[in-house]
């Protein structure tokens, strides 16, 4: 569940409704292209499958393959809230661990729709294999987060952390949760399986990158 930054004005119902859209065409776009590959599906097959207009698509996702947008960014919301939420006495290695347990472990009462979420990206990351357009999109959403996890990790740590650690820190924590996903889309362990799930891979992918890496907690 995503966490709305302390302060920050509540949605108005316009933009709810807005995101709610958003969501579902993204949810049919991604049950399509799992279903039948990229190559295969069309805009106005997931308009008419979320049950709007080609024109309503169309002023929401300028492709047949960004309408997945959403449901890949709303992941990464959560782990950048997680991640920002972090206990003052996590070190920073330590904070990026339980942010990605907490972004990819299916856990308390959103539980189901925690793995309903990571099976659908299972499901785009093995039809986006083959469709260099929809992996496109799943490559643009890591460069992205990459550049979302500096001001972050910059917040967690010391004042005097080199900006050259706060990248590379970002850089391997992107890296791992991307190399974890892909790795854990192309077999057939459960979403919370303790040793072949995304969150057993994110952190020992997490382990590995991030050695050496320094920066202290604030």
């Amino acid at each position: 569940m995503t966490t709305r930054p302390e302060g920050a004005a509540r949605p108005s119902l316009t933009e709810r409704r807005k995101a709610e859209t958003e969501r579902e065409i993204a949810r049919h776009a991604a049950e399509l292209f799992s279903a039948h590959g990229a190559a295969r599906v069309t805009a106005e097959g997931i308009a008419q499958a979320a049950g709007v207009s080609l024109r309503t698509f169309y002023r929401y996702f300028r492709t047949k393959e960004e309408a997945v947008t959403p449901l890949l960014t709303g992941g990464v919301r959560q782990w950048l809230a997680e991640l920002a939420a972090a206990p003052a006495q996590l070190s920073v290695a330590e904070a990026l661990e339980r942010a990605v347990r907490g972004a990819l472990t299916p856990q308390g009462p959103h539980a189901d729709l925690q793995a309903e979420a990571l099976e659908s990206t299972r499901g785009l990351l093995r039809a986006a294999g083959g469709d260099p357009a929809l992996r496109s999109v799943w490559l643009r959403v890591h460069a992205e987060t990459e550049e979302a996890l500096v001001p972050v990790l910059g917040q967690l740590s010391r004042e005097d952390t080199d900006p050259l650690e706060l990248r590379l820190a970002a850089a391997a924590a992107n890296a791992a949760m991307r190399i974890a996903m892909e790795t854990w889309a192309a077999g057939e362990a459960g979403p919370d399986d303790p040793e072949r799930g995304p969150a057993a891979l994110a952190v020992r992918c997490l382990r590995g990158l991030t050695a050496g890496v320094r920066t202290p907690r604030a």
